[in-house]
């Protein structure tokens, strides 16, 4: 790559992020990733009045953040979130008549589409990545000197990796998923909903189907397996998670080929404020 085009890429990952991070339309999305955060901080200082007298353990706190991390993170706040982010990216342009100045420029569309989308996704990555680290960190703080041994002694840091990772690579594949969308669609919340709604059957699937979705992959790197309670449990078609190895690799190159999608796309886009 050419120092030209690092340099363009890097003026308009600048001009993006200062729009993202300041966005007034995006309030909602730092709703997303405090609220977890709160709902955290809010059981600790509950505990700490009533020291020793916990009605719970430090097991049960680590499959609560289990829980938490993947009906909250995985299927709500990391989806949406990244859904209000990346299909804006394109799609929030045209609906404030802008974009044609980003392609008056002497610059090639796939490199605004990098540029754009490596803007959104250190936004998610600020705020889901280190919404992840914050909550697990304060849920169970309240253990005291036993949470200090859990976390540097025992798999605490080990899983808030995992946990960290798995939030990173959600954003890396939704946002990749949602900014094709936000280029393709003229209402990107239509496809957004179908995404929702498959990645939420999926462990209704066939084990064949339950591999065409980004959740199962993500499901198959969390180091805390959550039981389905019934009687869902009885719907659930059980299958063997994906090695890391693969899993890692294998989200990475399902972004990498939405992104080459979405840059060859981005060269036939025209723009027409009046639709």
């Amino acid at each position: 790559m050419s120092p030209l085009w690092l340099r363009q890429i890097g003026a308009v990952l600048r001009l993006e992020l200062k729009k993202t991070f300041f966005s007034k339309r995006g309030w909602w999305i730092y709703c997303l990733a405090i609220g977890p955060v709160v709902i955290t901080l809010l059981h600790w200082l509950f505990e700490l009045r009533r020291p020793g007298d916990h009605h719970h353990t430090l097991g049960e706190d680590s499959m609560i953040f289990a829980a938490l991390f993947l009906f909250f993170y995985l299927r709500a706040t990391i989806f949406f979130g990244c859904m209000g982010i990346f299909s804006n990216l394109f799609r929030g342009e045209m609906l404030e008549k802008t974009l044609h100045y980003y392609f008056l420029t002497p610059m090639r569309r796939e490199l605004l589409v990098a540029g754009k989308y490596l803007a959104g996704l250190a936004v998610a990555l600020t705020l889901f990545v280190g919404s992840t680290a914050a909550a697990f960190l304060t849920l169970s703080r309240h253990f005291g000197p036993a949470w200090s041994d859990y976390l540097y002694h025992g798999p605490g840091l080990s899983q808030l990796g995992s946990y960290m990772l798995v939030a990173a690579l959600g954003c890396v594949g939704y946002g990749a998923v949602f900014l094709m969308c936000g280029l393709l669609f003229r209402n990107p919340l239509i496809p957004a909903a179908v995404v929702f709604v498959w990645e939420n059957l999926n462990p209704f699937l066939p084990d064949l189907l339950k591999k065409i979705s980004i959740i199962f992959y993500l499901k198959s790197l969390c180091p805390v397996e959550v039981p389905v309670p019934p009687p869902f449990s009885v719907m659930v078609v059980d299958s063997d998670p994906t090695p890391m190895w693969i899993a890692v690799p294998g989200l990475l190159a399902v972004a990498a080929i939405l992104l080459v999608y979405s840059a060859i796309s981005a060269r036939q886009t025209e723009i027409n404020y009046g639709e």
